[in-house]
C-alpha cells in the first residue's frame, strides 16, 4: 500500500482535518436526494429507468454508510488516503448511477463536481489532481455512453451541440472549482499557521518581559541581604585574620556573594520590575528593540526628531511586547539586507507617531511590493537574498507577524522603496533600499505624563 504521502506533500498536522461524519452525514443527504430524484422521475414523470440497477447502486452508499458508522467512533478523522478513498467512492458511485440514469442528459450530472471540491478543500493537490481527472474521465465516457432514459416509451435524448456544451462547462466546472478551492484553503491554512505563529511568537516575548522582571525583581530585593553578608563576612575576615582555616572560610563567604550579585546583573539589567518600567523614552525603546542586531557589522543608525509642531521633549511611550517584537523583526530585516547602514528615524507631532525603517539595500523586489505583509511571500529580490543572505528562505513569515503585532498597537504600516529598483553604480543614493513607515496617533502609545502609577504588582 502507498504511504500516504505518496499522495502529495502535506502537514502531518493537517492529514486528518476531515471528520468521517461530516463525509457520513453529506452521503446521507446525496443518498436521500438520489432515493427522492428517482421516485419523482419515474411516478412523477414517467421515465422509464432500470430501477433494481438504481436501487442497488444506491443501495452500497447505503451500506457504506452503516459499515462506516458501526466501525468508527462519532469523532473519527480521516487520514489523506482514508478521506481520498471515501471522495472516490462517493465519484464513483455516483458516475455509475449517471451512467443508469441518461448520462449527461441527466440535470442531477452537475453534483460530479461535489466530491472534487471537498478534495481541494481537504486533500493534497496531487490527491486532487488525480480525483479531478478521474472526474473528467468519468464525465467524458457519460457523454459517449448511457443507458437513455425512456420518456414515452421512447429514448430521450439531447441535441449534440447542447449534450457538447453540458460536457464542455463540467469540465470546465471542475477545474475551475478544484483550483479555486484548492487556492482558498492554502490561503486559509497559511493564514491560520502565520497567525498561530504570531500569537506564539508575542506569548514568548511576554514570557521573556515577565522573565526579565522577576530576575529584575529578584536582584533588588536580594541587594540588602547580600550587602548584608558581605559585610558581616568581611568583619569576620578581620577578626580571624589570626586562624587562617576560619579566615578561608569568612572569605568564601564573601566571594559567593559577590558571585550571586554578578549573576543577578547579568541575568536581570532593568532594575526592579515596577511600573515604571512599563513606559521608556521613544529612543529607549527603539535601542532596546534592535539591541540584538546591532553588534552584526551593520551600522545602526537612530535619529529622533520633533516634526513641525511637536513637543521639543522626547515622548515616553508604553513598552508593549507587541511594540518590541515588531521592531525588532522590522530591524532584522532591515540589517539582514542592508549593505553596510539601517536608519531608524523616529518623528512626532501633536497627533502622530511616525517612525521609518530604512536600509542601503537594493529594495523590495517590485513584482511583491505590494503584497509584503503576507505570510509565507518571497518579500525580496531572488538573486540579491540567496547572495547576501544565504540562510534565508524568502517566506515572509516575520514580516508578517511584524505587521500584525504593529497593528495590534494602533499603527499603520506601509512599505516602499528608496529609490529605482534598478539604479546604477553612480546613481545609488545612500539610502537606496527599503522603506518601512510607521505612523500611530500618538494617544495610542504614548504615556502619560504626571499620572499616577498605582503600587507595583508582582510577576504572576
Amino acid at each position: 500500500m502507498k504511504s500516504a504521502d505518496s499522495l502529495g506533500d502535506f502537514h502531518p498536522e493537517r492529514s486528518n482535518w476531515l471528520r468521517l461524519q461530516t463525509l457520513v452525514l453529506l452521503r446521507w443527504l446525496a443518498i436521500a436526494g438520489q432515493l427522492a430524484a428517482i421516485g419523482v422521475a419515474t411516478r412523477g414523470y414517467g421515465i422509464t429507468l432500470p430501477l433494481g440497477l438504481c436501487y442497488l447502486v444506491v443501495g452500497a452508499a447505503v451500506i457504506a454508510n452503516l459499515v462506516l458508522v458501526s466501525i468508527y467512533p462519532a469523532n473519527k478523522r480521516l487520514n489523506v488516503i482514508e478521506a481520498f478513498v471515501a471522495l472516490l467512492f462517493d465519484l464513483g458511485q455516483l458516475s455509475v448511477l449517471l451512467f443508469l440514469t441518461g448520462g449527461l442528459a441527466n440535470p442531477f450530472a452537475l453534483l460530479i463536481l461535489a466530491p472534487v471540491t471537498v478534495s481541494a478543500s481537504t486533500l493534497p493537490l496531487r490527491a486532487t489532481v488525480f480525483l479531478g481527472g478521474l472526474a473528467v474521465a468519468f464525465v467524458t465516457i457519460l457523454a459517449l455512453f448511457s443507458i437513455p432514459m425512456q420518456l414515452g416509451g421512447a429514448a430521450f435524448q439531447v441535441p449534440a451541440i447542447f449534450g457538447f456544451g453540458f460536457w464542455l462547462s463540467l469540465v470546465i466546472g471542475i477545474v475551475f472549482l478544484g483550483i479555486y478551492s484548492h487556492r482558498v484553503a492554502s490561503e486559509k491554512r497559511s493564514m491560520s499557521d502565520a497567525l498561530l505563529a504570531t500569537q506564539m511568537a508575542l506569548a514568548r516575548e511576554q514570557k521573556l518581559t515577565d522573565l526579565g522582571g522577576v530576575v529584575a525583581a529578584a536582584a533588588h530585593e536580594l541587594g540588602t541581604p547580600l550587602a548584608t553578608i558581605k559585610m558581616v563576612s568581611a568583619e569576620m575576615m578581620d577578626d580571624l585574620a589570626s586562624q587562617p582555616s576560619l579566615f578561608d572560610d569568612a572569605r568564601l563567604i564573601h566571594e559567593q556573594a559577590d558571585r550571586c550579585r554578578d549573576i543577578l546583573r547579568s541575568m536581570g539589567k532593568a532594575g526592579k520590575d515596577d511600573l515604571h518600567l512599563r513606559q521608556a523614552p521613544l529612543s529607549a525603546v527603539l535601542r532596546e528593540a534592535a539591541e540584538p542586531h546591532l553588534d552584526r557589522g551593520k551600522t545602526v543608525i537612530f535619529s529622533p526628531a520633533p516634526a513641525a509642531g511637536g513637543a521639543l521633549i522626547e515622548p515616553e511611550i508604553l513598552r508593549r511586547p507587541e511594540m518590541i517584537h515588531g521592531l525588532r523583526n522590522l530591524v532584522q530585516n532591515a540589517v539582514d539586507f542592508a549593505r553596510s547602514q539601517v536608519w531608524v528615524d523616529s518623528s512626532w507631532s501633536q497627533n502622530t507617531l511616525t517612525l521609518r525603517i530604512i536600509d542601503d539595500g537594493n529594495g523590495f523586489s517590485p513584482q511583491v511590493l505590494g503584497r509584503i505583509g503576507d505570510p509565507f511571500l518571497r518579500a525580496r529580490r531572488e538573486d540579491s537574498t540567496q547572495r547576501d543572505r544565504p540562510e534565508y528562505e524568502g517566506m515572509g513569515l516575520g514580516l508578517f507577524i511584524a505587521k500584525t503585532l504593529l497593528e495590534r498597537t494602533g499603527a499603520e504600516l506601509s512599505f516602499a522603496n528608496a529609490s529605482n529598483p534598478f539604479p546604477t553604480t553612480g546613481e545609488r543614493p545612500v539610502r537606496s533600499g527599503a522603506i518601512v513607515e510607521l505612523v500611530w496617533p500618538l494617544a495610542r502609545v504614548v504615556a502619560q505624563r504626571g499620572q499616577a502609577l498605582g503600587e507595583n504588582q508582582p510577576n504572576a
